[in-house]
């Protein structure tokens, strides 16, 4: 397994079937904190529903799909980054992420989504890579814009969340936007 430093504190790990228990417990801390903003098929409760994520997102890694890596900070899972959808064959990938409060202001999901961009661009030849959130998301838009991302539209009224439908916001970035100098 392979483990790639974001600070000297924290770092990027793949997320897979054998953290459950970790994972389930992460999202007891996450849960209310994130609902809003991601998948409801992500926001699982137990063990069971944290190993069948997993297993999900195993499932499509090993079909060249979606993706799922954590970022543990001071050797506690804090969130993590995902490929939500990968397709090689149209050059087109969704990135994602999510993080409990004691994670959010360090830069972190930032600098680990730099590394799944790097990585698809320059190892995949990806040619474009997407991010989606709620239109009122202001740290969410505010990652797609630390990413160079351009925002490309709304889709009004696309997400919907406790009988309310919400503006879904579409960024994207371009192969040749893509600067692999992030310092």
């Amino acid at each position: 397994m392979f483990s790639l430093p974001l600070r000297d504190d924290a770092c990027l790990r793949p997320l897979e079937s054998w953290h459950a228990e970790e994972f389930a417990a992460h999202l007891d801390r996450a849960r209310e904190h994130i609902r809003p903003w991601v998948g409801a098929g992500f926001v699982t409760e137990g063990v069971d529903g944290a190993r069948g994520t997993l297993r999900r997102y195993g499932e499509r890694q090993a079909a060249d799909g979606g993706r799922l890596y954590g970022i543990w900070r001071d050797g506690t899972l804090v969130g993590g980054v995902m490929f939500t959808d990968f397709d090689a064959a149209m050059g087109v990938c969704e990135v994602g992420c999510w993080t409990e409060p004691g994670g959010e202001g360090h830069g972190l999901v930032t600098k680990a989504c730099r590394t799944l961009l790097d990585w698809a661009f320059t190892v995949r030849g990806m040619h474009r890579a997407e991010w989606h959130c709620r239109a009122d998301n202001d740290r969410s838009s505010a990652v797609a814009e630390r990413l160079g991302m351009t925002l490309e539209g709304v889709r009004r009224e696309a997400w919907p969340f406790e009988g309310a439908r919400y503006d879904k916001q579409v960024w994207a970035v371009l192969a040749h936007e893509w600067k692999t100098d992030h310092s």
